[in-house]
């Protein structure tokens, strides 16, 4: 397997994913112009990461290649035991961060999407932070009686990972989420996420 991905973006999730599954798989780290170079456009032609090839199948889009990697490393147990219910949870989650979470960042990352005076991008971030810290909230109490979001380490988790380190550098209030922070710090001292990491220049 092939992954492009660029540092700190959703694709370095996808990154720890293969760390975690324990194939054999290669990395190419990406930057702005790359990601819309023609060579990367013939194999995504939305100029996005994460792209990931396997053999001849090129597959996009974050959850879907979350739930291949799973289903291909079924020993990994990424996607839960195998039963419906686990895999359930862990897609319940992932579509969480997927559908929720990351989308919630936008405003913050690029508000001249949302509006075209710059004199109310400032209030458009904060509106986003504000909904970024009730979507943490979410996630901290289900992380007060679970050491991972879905009840058992599942692909959900670097993805959420990914998201938590957004909302520290984009000064989203954290304060007083205890179980986001002890969840963070067991990505952070987690061997395949160091590698990602690593890898990807973000140590």
């Amino acid at each position: 397997m092939k992954l492009y991905s660029k540092p700190g973006a959703c694709s370095t999730a996808v990154h720890i994913v293969l760390q975690w599954a324990g194939g054999p798989f290669e990395v190419e780290i990406l930057d702005g112009p790359a990601m819309k170079a023609p060579a990367f456009l013939a194999i995504n032609p939305a100029g996005a990461v994460p792209a990931l090839i396997d053999g001849d199948f090129v597959l996009t889009q974050n959850a879907a290649i979350m739930g291949y990697i799973a289903d291909t490393h079924p020993q990994a147990a990424l996607g839960g035991d195998g039963s419906p219910r686990q895999r359930a949870e862990a897609v319940r989650w992932l579509a969480f961060v997927n559908s929720d979470v990351h989308p919630a960042f936008k405003p913050i990352f690029s508000p001249a999407r949302y509006i075209g005076s710059d004199s109310q991008h400032d209030a458009v971030k904060t509106a986003a932070r504000t909904m970024v810290r009730g979507l943490m909230e979410t996630a901290d109490k289900r992380l007060a009686g679970n050491d991972w979001l879905a009840g058992f380490r599942s692909f959900a988790d670097p993805y959420f990972y990914m998201t938590v380190r957004w909302a520290q550098g984009t000064r989203v209030d954290m304060a007083g989420l205890d179980h986001v922070a002890a969840f963070k710090a067991r990505m952070d001292a987690d061997a395949g996420v160091q590698e990602a990491l690593k890898a990807e220049g973000l140590e």
